[in-house]
C-alpha cells in the first residue's frame, strides 16, 4: 500500500476531488496548510503599509491506495492540478505499512 500526500493550490481542489472520483478512489483526507517552496512568499499592501507574506495557503490530500492504483492516482492529482505556474504543488508517495479500520478491525487493503 501506498499513501500520497499531495500539496496543492485551493481553488483546484474540487477539480482534484472530482477526478479522484471519476477513477474510484472513495477516500480523501483533506487540511488546510501553509508552506512556501520556490515561491518564497509575496508582498501584499494593507492600508497603505507592505507587509511580507510568508507562507502561501495550499491544501494537503492524504489518500491511502493500494500499491497497484498508486501511479494513477499521482497522475490524476497531476493533470487536475496544473496549473502551468509556480506553486502548483508537490504529491509525495510514501509506503504504508498497515491500516486499520476502526469500526470493524479490518486490516490492511480492506482497510482501506
Amino acid at each position: 500500500m501506498k499513501l500520497i500526500d499531495a500539496i496543492v493550490k485551493p481553488f483546484k481542489l474540487d477539480e482534484v476531488k472530482s477526478a479522484l472520483t471519476e477513477i474510484g478512489i472513495e477516500g480523501i483526507t483533506v487540511a488546510e496548510v501553509k508552506g512556501f517552496g520556490r515561491q518564497k512568499g509575496h508582498t501584499e499592501l494593507y492600508r497603505g503599509a507592505e507587509y511580507v507574506v510568508d507562507f502561501i495557503p495550499k491544501v494537503r490530500l492524504s489518500i491511502a491506495v493500494p500499491d497497484e492504483m498508486a501511479a494513477k492516482v499521482v497522475e490524476t492529482i497531476k493533470e487536475a492540478a496544473k496549473t502551468g505556474r509556480i506553486g502548483d504543488g508537490k504529491i509525495f508517495i510514501l509506503p504504508l505499512e498497515d491500516a486499520v479500520r476502526i469500526r470493524t478491525g479490518e486490516t490492511g487493503e480492506e482497510a482501506i
